[in-house]
């Protein structure tokens, strides 16, 4: 079955006043979505919050079912969060690490999870093995497997970028990390809602994602994968009256799946939001959202490969939905500027969000324009040719 094109714009109120290729930034919710949403909201404002709750439970629980369908997760391995670094930090300040241990990360590693690496550098006197892309611009696997010693805790890999169309090979990693024991953390914030994915065939342990992106979900929403299996290599790095139960006067136990690492209050609407998103992807068919994803960001490529002084940055065997370009005269950010005022929405790269890689590249701050499957060929032609005219000014 095709995509019915017309039919998903027309299902997307914002296609009809701006130009969105943003999609990594925040996809344009569907009215199913916003429905979702609003009337949960009303019913909160109607009968009050808790039992506008109780009342959409069912809607909320199937939030945690819908995820667990879309990224072959079992029941219980689902924890809900307010976004995709919560989610990650969750994992990364909750594995316990000592002075001399060893992580791995990508070139790809987005500033967040660096961040928070650097300060267990800091506090903890950990030590980050940071390996190298193999010519194709992906995660080099083989340098990865090389890299492993004694002392390896952790690896952490990055499944797309924020800066590039790259999708790296989350499976060779994943069967890396199986094979050596070692526990596998997927940043999956790009990918999810964008790249078919099944934790099964990745073989990661744990997983973060964003509800606002590719899936097209409110902002404030998140998940993370817990493979159940994994569930105790982690201690949540806090803990309220959700997440444990106050059991005697001076003892608790935790709940016994991944919602340990939730917390009791949260965007309850947002969240039956986020459900509403992976129902709405998953009925389209992750597989042929893909292709056509990655089937217009290779002809936005294309064309903007035939623009005097565009240069594409973008690397990797696999690419996916986000196009990063520069140009050699004119700055990105008179570029997006003058985009601004033609309502056609991108977002600029910045070398900070993933130093490893732009410095390793030697990448300047570029373009990023994301494309969705219901972009259209016709958005691209007027995306380019707004691009060459702001070129020639």
């Amino acid at each position: 079955m095709s995509l019915d094109i017309l039919t998903l714009r027309e299902d997307t109120p914002g296609s009809d006043s701006v130009l969105h290729f943003n999609n990594a930034g925040t996809g344009l919710m569907p009215r199913p979505v916003l429905s979702a949403i609003t009337d949960h909201l009303h019913l909160e404002a109607t009968i009050g919050g808790y039992e506008a709750h109780y009342q959409s439970n069912h809607l909320y629980n199937d939030t945690y079912t819908a995820i667990e369908t879309l990224i072959g997760a079992q029941p219980g391995e689902i924890a809900l969060a307010e976004n995709a670094t919560r989610a990650w930090d969750q994992v990364f300040y909750g594995m316990k690490l000592k002075p001399g241990d060893r992580i791995i990360a990508d070139q790809a590693s987005y500033a967040s999870s660096y961040l928070a690496m650097l300060q267990r550098v800091k506090n903890d006197g950990i030590v980050i093995d940071a390996i190298p892309n193999d010519e194709h611009g992906q995660v080099d696997v083989e340098a990865l497997e090389k890299r492993i010693s004694s002392r390896t805790r952790m690896i952490c890999a990055t499944h797309v970028p924020t800066n590039s169309g790259l999708v790296n090979p989350a499976g060779d990693i994943g069967q890396v990390a199986r094979k050596h024991g070692i526990p596998y953390v997927l940043d999956a914030c790009q990918s999810v809602g964008q790249v078919p994915v099944d934790v099964e065939t990745i073989g990661c342990d744990f997983l973060s994602a964003t509800g606002r992106k590719y899936l097209r979900g409110p902002r404030g929403t998140g998940f993370l994968y817990v493979r159940t299996a994994s569930l105790d290599l982690v201690e949540p790095p806090f803990l309220d009256l959700h997440a444990a139960v106050w059991t005697k006067m001076n003892e608790y136990e935790m709940r016994p799946d991944a919602s340990r690492f939730e917390n009791w209050e949260g965007y309850v609407a947002g969240k039956i939001g986020l459900g509403r998103a992976v129902r709405y992807v998953l009925d389209l068919g992750p597989e042929q959202t893909f292709a056509r994803i990655a089937m217009l960001a290779s002809s936005l490529r294309d064309r903007l490969r035939a623009i005097p002084g565009v240069r594409v940055h973008d690397i990797g065997l696999v690419k996916g939905g986000i196009v990063t370009f520069s140009h050699q005269h004119k700055d990105s950010q008179t570029i997006k500027q003058a985009l601004d005022r033609e309502k056609m929405n991108v977002q600029l790269s910045f070398p900070e969000w993933s130093r490893l890689d732009a410095e390793t590249r030697g990448l300047p701050v570029m373009i990023r324009a994301s494309v969705h499957y219901y972009n259209t060929d016709e958005e691209i032609d007027r995306f380019c040719n707004g691009i060459e005219k702001i070129c020639k000014s």
